[in-house]
């Protein structure tokens, strides 16, 4: 996907969220983040959105960047505010990134073409998910993500989370994981073992294969589908969907 698309979704979905924020008493609890209120969750993304627009704006690399993050964590605005709060720091986000250099040099945590690539879709994609954690708390569901956007989302989660340390997917023995994508492109092999995870952009059979529509298999990977819901079929061995669900959430 192009800049471009990234920050339309970044737009779109941050004022997916504030608007079910606004709707929703922000003590609810939110089912997909089982510790979180949707205060929480407001403020949580609130923050990502002011450490991005500073890193990205004053172009911090290394150690600034880290270092700047307990001032921006330390935000704590009242909840009659809360929302308003929000939508100001999305529109400053998206504006930031729209008038960001396209050789812009800051700081990211793992491979993309370029820094602008890596950080708006970064924030399309973080925005989206806790704007389907707050439509789920709003008791609501949402637009649906659109299959482009949802195969970008997968293989975000795919080929730049999962590769980095800290990731956590492992298996006592090596395993396969076949995800397929029934309405696009994507194809992805996963190698689960002790080592760290590998992923191919390949189709062979292996241990346990997951076909679906795109928008399912994005919220199936980011542990935002129900069990029992959606289009996803499984065939072959469901515990590693249950290792999934345990060592990948995000």
């Amino acid at each position: 996907m192009e800049i471009t698309a990234h920050l339309d979704a970044l737009r779109r979905e941050g004022t997916l969220l504030a608007d079910a924020a606004a709707r929703t008493d922000l003590t609810t609890p939110v089912p997909t983040c089982p510790e979180w209120q949707l205060r929480d969750l407001v403020l949580h993304t609130g923050r990502v959105h002011r450490w991005v627009t500073a890193l990205v704006r004053d172009q911090l690399t290394g150690e600034k960047a880290i270092e700047l993050r307990p001032a921006i964590w330390g935000l704590e605005p009242d909840d009659a505010d809360l929302v308003e709060w929000f939508r100001t720091g999305h529109a400053t986000l998206v504006d930031t990134l729209g008038a960001a250099p396209a050789d812009l040099d800051c700081w990211t945590f793992f491979p993309a073409p370029s820094p602008l690539a890596f950080w708006t879709r970064r924030q399309a994609h973080e925005t989206a998910v806790h704007r389907i954690d707050a439509d789920a708390a709003a008791g609501a569901e949402g637009p649906h993500a659109e299959a482009e956007f949802a195969h970008d989302g997968i293989d975000e989660l795919l080929t730049g989370f999962l590769t980095i340390g800290r990731a956590k997917v492992h298996s006592d023995r090596t395993r396969t994981l076949q995800i397929t994508a029934s309405d696009g492109p994507g194809r992805w092999l996963l190698t689960i073992s002790p080592e760290p995870i590998t992923i191919e952009p390949v189709e062979r059979p292996a241990d346990l294969t997951l076909t679906g529509p795109a928008r399912d298999l994005y919220l199936l990977l980011w542990n935002r589908l129900p069990e029992g819901t959606g289009r996803v079929v499984t065939a072959g061995d469901d515990s590693l969907l249950a290792l999934w669900r345990e060592a990948a959430a995000i």
